[in-house]
């Protein structure tokens, strides 16, 4: 590989951390001094590559997941499209926003890149479009560009500006006339799954594509037909794919954790793959003058390589990173608490959203499970360390010794309706009841699950308990006696992960991996209608709001979805904020907000009546807030 000479290179570091989730995109400006990276956390950061140090506070605006950045051909802009439908334009020197966003799409916008002249942007999205917008006013250029079948996953120009191309879900490479829209020619098809990453060579023969198939492909722009064998060895999806500016070489990121450097003309592979990351490569890319790599992972890292030896380059940074699992709000709804990953539970200020006192610490692992007693005196928390801990809300002092019988793992945790017993699931499989007084066991554990309890729950009255399990059973306990009541609960399709009564006692609600709520008669444990379906992803948190009307549900779609809990439709759109799984979700007791705890570390509040969110997320834990 030929290097040119375009940067006196220092030494950087060798891994840049900063953000609080994946890094999903990263980007050089066109002098090779700066690197901007956009994240799951919903920011873009700008390094500068000599130090390794973040320039300036971190770009903030998205209300989502940012999926993709670029800088503008002559570096004075950045631009970023995001999980909440828009593309943001940005000044590279201040941070600043320039203009309004730019809205169009409807739905999640998956890729962005710069004509090579500067004067216009495009866009690839989930609702199947490429969007072309003038780079100065942000107003959209004549009609989207729509044949796809599926979600439109990365877009770019060829270098002589005059074509773009696009991959997509439906496993084909489009490419399209800049200047009229028009499709040029019929789709680049072979890919087996879908299109994750497009890219043309410097000189605009070829076409470069990465797919879920695990291959990189080699196309002739032109004609369009493959060039030569498929590229394979890695291990899982290729998510980004790049060429070297000189063209003789090609990068490719991967889930399987490694970049790997590619011949462009013979395809072969070139020494062995660039390891280091603990998590997914999402995106890769070349030095402006091709002596670096860098590239960005679902560990949260930036990393720089040596292009041609391949070694890491410069000595490892540290810093904190943040994940978020457990919320729950106090009987007077004054104050919020969250446990996390991180070991320790948070007790926040509902109005103010500060924190209140020093984190509660006294866990071995991560708290997975809070709740508050009946009279909002206590705080109960279950562990991965196996325990179950009380604390004292006021002083955030433990009271008394922890509560232990659990051989595994505590999911789960919450105080009878008279704040006399407690209750915990575990990975053990088994229920216990405990005296809250005194921290002592309350009779024998409840078995009969054949796999971990996930959730438990005392109904209003305090006679019953319920459990849901990942054997895909919700089952009915007598509180006093420990014995099951009637047979279990089934219809899921997969593992339980929450359970909850509704109010008056009628009802009990469930969610699922198999993306459904289900609404059951807790008298009689019958199916109530139909599944309330509309998450694409495992359903882990369930909720009645306190008058009983409507039902909340977090799911690992990083949505929250309100229902009416009499006709099972949904209420509005999804609550969209969050960048990663919402791990728990709760009403305020009047009923007016709602709260969600999520894997990307923080804690977010909404006001119920307008559906919107309310001033900033809560964020200090270390990491998940379960």
């Amino acid at each position: 590989m030929r290097t040119g000479k375009l940067l006196s290179w220092l030494e950087p570091p060798l891994e840049w951390t900063g953000h609080a989730n994946a890094v999903s995109s990263v980007s050089y400006s066109p002098n090779g001094t700066r690197v901007v990276t956009g994240s799951w956390d919903g920011t873009i950061r700008i390094w500068d590559v000599q130090s390794g140090a973040v320039v300036g506070e971190p770009l903030t605006g998205h209300n989502g997941s940012v999926n993709s950045v670029v800088y503008s051909p002559d570096g004075r802009y950045i631009i970023s499209g995001s999980d909440d439908e828009t593309i943001r334009i940005w000044d590279a020197n201040t941070g600043a926003g320039v203009g309004a966003p730019l809205e169009g799409h409807a739905d999640e916008v998956n890729s962005v890149a710069y004509s090579p002249d500067g004067r216009n942007i495009i866009s690839g999205s989930s609702d199947r479009a490429i969007r072309i917008w003038d780079a100065e006013t942000g107003a959209a250029v004549g009609t989207p560009l729509e044949e796809h079948a599926g979600k439109v996953l990365s877009v770019a120009y060829s270098p002589d500006g005059r074509n773009i191309i696009s991959g997509s879900e439906d496993r084909a490479i489009r490419i399209w006339d800049a200047e009229t829209g028009a499709a040029v020619g019929k789709p680049l098809e072979g890919h087996a799954s879908w299109v994750l990453s497009v890219a043309y060579s410097p000189d605009g023969r070829n076409i470069i594509s990465g797919s879920d198939d695990r291959a990189i492909r080699i196309w002739d722009a032109e004609t369009g037909a493959a060039v030569g064998k498929t590229l394979e060895g890695h291990a899982d999806e290729v998510r980004s794919v790049a060429y070297s500016p000189d063209g003789r070489n090609i990068i490719s990121g991967s889930d399987d954790r490694t970049i790997r450097i590619w011949d462009a003309e013979t395809g072969a592979a070139v020494g062995k793959p660039l390891e280091g990351h603990t998590g997914s490569v999402r995106s890769v890319a070349y030095s402006p003058d091709g002596r670096n790599i860098i590239s960005g992972s679902d560990d949260r890292a930036i990393r720089i390589w040596d292009a041609e030896t391949g070694a890491a380059v410069g000595k490892p940074l540290e810093g904190d990173t943040g994940t978020v699992w457990s919320v729950a709000c106090s009987p007077d709804g004054r104050n919020i608490i969250s446990g996390s990953f991180d070991c320790a539970i948070r007790i926040w200020d509902a109005n103010t959203g500060a924190a209140v006192g020093a984190p509660l610490e006294g866990h071995a692992d991560a708290v997975n499970s809070v709740a508050y007693s009946p009279d909002g005196r206590n705080i109960i928390s279950g562990s991965s360390d196996r325990t179950i801990r009380i604390w004292d809300a006021e002083t955030g002092a433990a009271v008394g010794q922890p509560l232990e019988g659990h051989t595994h793992e505590v999911w789960s945790v919450a105080y009878s309706p008279d704040g006399r017993n407690i209750i915990s699931g575990s990975d053990d499989g088994a229920i216990r009841i405990w005296d809250a007084e005194t921290g002592a066991a309350v009779g024998k554990p409840l078995e009969g699950h054949t796999h971990e309890v996930w959730s438990v729950a005392y109904s209003p009255d305090g006679r019953n308990i319920i459990s849901g399990s990942p054997d895909g059973a919700i089952r009915i306990w007598d509180a006093e006696t420990g014995a099951a009541v009637g047979k279990p609960l089934e219809g899921h399709a997969d593992s339980v992960w929450s359970v909850a009564y509704s109010p008056d006692g009628r009802n009990i609600i469930s969610g699922s991996s198999d993306c459904a709520i289900r609404i059951w008669d807790a008298e009689t444990g019958a199916a109530v209608g139909k599944p309330l379906e509309g998450h694409a992803g495992s359903v882990y948190s369930v909720a009645y709001s306190p008058d009983g009307r409507n039902i909340i549900s977090g799911s690992n779609d990083s949505t929250i979805r309100i229902w009416d809990a009499e006709t099972g439709a949904a209420v509005g759109k999804p609550l969209k904020g969050h960048c990663h799984w919402v791990r728990s979700v709760a009403y305020s007791p009047d009923g007016r907000h709602i709260i969600s705890g999520s894997k990307d570390g923080t804690i977010r509040t909404w006001d119920c009546k307008t559906v919107a969110a309310v001033g900033k997320p809560l964020d200090g834990h270390n990491d998940s807030v379960l």
